[in-house]
């Protein structure tokens, strides 16, 4: 999946950017507040989408 379509995602379900790391981006859901960090690789894998919607509680 393209990064930019996953943090579409991640936005539309109410996540926001909390910090930049050195390699990853920390994005925290509003709702309940769990974080979980996303790579800046132009391209993510599904599995590792996956395991990021399930930490963020989404």
């Amino acid at each position: 999946m393209k990064r930019q379509e996953f943090i579409k995602e991640l936005t539309a379900a109410g996540c926001y950017l909390k910090r930049h790391g050195a390699n990853h981006d920390i994005y925290v859901n509003q709702k309940n507040g769990r974080k979980a960090p996303v790579p800046r690789h132009s391209e993510i894998k599904d599995s590792l989408c996956m395991l990021i919607r399930k930490q963020l509680g989404i």
